[in-house]
């Protein structure tokens, strides 16, 4: 049946290989379970309802890659969409965290119709290279400043918007701990380096009872009801929803063609004119997966780039990603230890990912200030502004501005010029 199902004679693997496989991409991504609840329920979202619709979320988008599309990748809750979600969407929404959920539908929507035909395509190669590189780097700075925030390495000032915090504050010293540990980990190629220093500050947090110890390891998952289809799709000026809806949907396509494009390039799942193997059928199960998410309760569901890590095990085929859907589910009953993660232990994970996010910058053309003005300016923003959306908008509008009196419009396309007007629109009308 497996044979069947997947072709693992014909992509030279084997059910234990696919197995070492999943078993792999789920400890470099477990993480999630934990970092995302945390960042949700600053949006007044409860947590425990939140970790079961991150594992239900992941293991059913997971799960329909593999089955659909045959592809070895693993899907989850989105880090830097989760941020966006939680302190930019749902302030500017009110606090009204249902009708962001509406928004991640209705993304989630658009994106369906849009895999399935060759917009998709048209956008993302419409996209500068360099504002596309500045935009994952941007996040990635805005997930750091959010994980020194919640470090406590990082605390507003009213003299210099921000400084230094109590640097020698046990939960400090512990998020620091934790930060050294992951990294040097991941230098090892130890696998789960992510997941082992969180678990060994939330450790430490115990010991020195700055947190309490979970009164079990294991128990029956938390009611998803709070989250359960709770969206909601009016209260709000069109505006706002837009921008939102817009924005996630430009985020997650970017980021799930480049994480596809990556992993498939690695697996050389990749057709010899480079396009990826059945691609329509897995940017529709990421589009899926977003609105299985938001249905559920969390952020826009996306491709991971620790798939990768997977592969590198021998992973060939979706019974890959099948495995690390059942390792999701089998997750469900960790919520009391789940709930034991304080935030200064999975805050480091915020920074890990960042690093992970900035290394783009580098294929940047600096020379050519035309290109390397406003992707900077496009990664500043994001972190600066505290809105992924408002830095994309200032990077696009600097971008259309910057060739056009620079003489280089031929270097402009339609794609870039409606976005850029837009934004600009936004502005105006707010």
């Amino acid at each position: 049946m497996l044979e069947r199902l997947f072709g693992l004679t014909a992509h030279g693997t084997s059910v234990r290989r696919e197995f070492i496989a999943g078993l792999t991409t789920f400890l470099t991504m477990a993480y999630i379970m934990f970092v995302n609840p945390d960042i949700l329920s600053k949006a007044g979202m409860p947590p425990g309802a939140v970790f079961v619709a991150t594992c239900l979320a992941s293991a059913a988008t997971t799960a329909l890659m593999g089955f659909y599309a045959n592809l070895p990748v693993a899907l989850a809750p989105g880090m830097g969409l989760n941020a966006y979600f939680a302190f930019a969407v749902v302030p500017a929404l009110g606090g009204d965290w249902r009708l962001a959920l509406g928004c991640v539908f209705l993304s989630g929507i658009l994106f369906v119709i849009v895999s399935l035909t060759p917009a998709r395509e048209w956008l993302i190669n419409a996209i500068p290279k360099s504002l596309k590189l500045a935009i994952a780097a941007g996040i990635g700075f805005f997930l750091a400043l959010i994980g020194l925030e919640g470090a406590g390495v990082v605390v507003a000032s009213p003299a210099t918007l921000v400084t230094e915090g109590v640097l020698t504050d046990p939960k400090v010293l512990i998020a620091a701990g934790a930060f050294v540990l992951m990294f040097a980990l991941a230098a090892r190629g130890v696998i789960g380096a992510v997941l082992i220093a969180i678990l060994a500050a939330t450790a430490a947090a115990v010991l020195l009872h700055l947190t309490p110890w979970p009164a079990a390891l294991v128990s029956a998952p938390p009611s998803l009801k709070p989250t359960l289809v709770q969206m909601s799709f009016g209260g709000m000026g069109w505006s706002a929803i837009a921008v939102a809806v817009f924005s996630f949907l430009l985020i997650d396509m970017l980021d799930t063609s480049g994480t596809l494009t990556a992993v498939a390039h690695q697996a050389q799942l990749l057709e010899p004119d480079g396009r990826l193997k059945n691609a329509r059928r897995a940017l529709s199960a990421d589009a899926l997966g977003t609105m299985i998410g938001a249905a559920l309760g969390t952020s826009p569901v996306t491709a991971y780039i620790e798939s990768a890590s997977g592969l590198q095990a021998g992973g060939r085929t979706g019974l890959t990603a099948v495995v690390v859907a059942a390792l999701f589910l089998l997750s469900l009953f960790l919520s009391p230890l789940a709930g034991a993660v304080p935030g200064f232990a999975t805050a480091p994970a915020l920074v890990f990912v960042a690093a992970l996010m900035a290394r783009g910058l580098k294929e940047i053309d600096w020379d050519d200030l035309t290109e390397a003005a406003p992707a900077l300016l496009t990664a500043l923003a994001i972190p600066f502004t505290y809105s992924i959306a408002g830095g994309i908008g200032i990077g696009f509008i600097a971008y259309l501005a910057i060739k056009l009196v620079s003489g280089r419009w031929r270097d402009i396309n339609w794609a870039v010029t409606i976005i850029a007007v837009a934004f600009a629109v936004k502005i105006v009308v707010e």
